[in-house]
């Protein structure tokens, strides 16, 4: 079957797609965006999250099929996606936020786990600009590291909120709660 989906701001085909074949074997392989990465393939870990029409899912768990005609949002796609949400311009940092205070933060090891991170937790501050840490725990809930004992992880977001909220507090706020880069 072909699938005909939105992938990070633009429509994708992908042809000769097995019913039972998963989004994230279609993400990777067919489409070439090895971001989203496998390692449990029972929705377990995390380290495939994406969005599906904004809402995070583990794509290893969701059918190719599934996707047809909806909008799909990969780590691949976080800067731009930022960008848009933001209205910050193009030539502006090449990441997202959250992905800076991740680097800044020092919140990256082996890097496995960081994609899924990533995309939820852009998710939960797109929604939830000031999370508590009980907040950012369960939005992260899905997502497992081997590398850390997470508190890196949890700086790098509280590292996103504030600096959201500093550019909210000088006037970078557009329609709708989003704020500017």
């Amino acid at each position: 079957m072909r699938v005909t989906f939105t992938v990070n701001g633009r429509r994708q085909e992908a042809d000769d797609v097995w019913e039972g074949e998963s989004l994230l074997y279609v993400l990777r392989e067919r489409l070439g965006l090895p971001g989203s990465k496998n390692a449990c393939e029972q929705g377990e870990c995390g380290s495939c999250t994406v969005r599906l029409d904004g809402v995070p899912v583990c794509s290893c768990l969701v059918a190719a099929g599934q996707a047809e005609g909806r909008d799909v949002l990969t780590v691949e796609g976080l800067a731009d996606h930022a960008r848009r949400r933001d209205g910050a311009a193009a030539g502006d940092d090449a990441l997202s936020p959250v992905q800076r205070a991740f680097i800044d933060a020092g919140a990256v090891q082996c890097g496995f786990c960081t994609p899924g991170l990533l995309v939820a937790a852009d998710e939960m501050l797109e929604h939830h600009p000031s999370p508590t840490d009980d907040d950012i725990r369960e939005a992260l809930s899905g997502n497992l590291c081997r590398c850390t004992g997470y508190e890196k992880i949890l700086d790098a977001v509280r590292l996103a909120a504030a600096r959201q909220e500093s550019r909210a507090d000088t006037g970078g706020a557009h329609e709708g709660g989003a704020i500017a880069s």
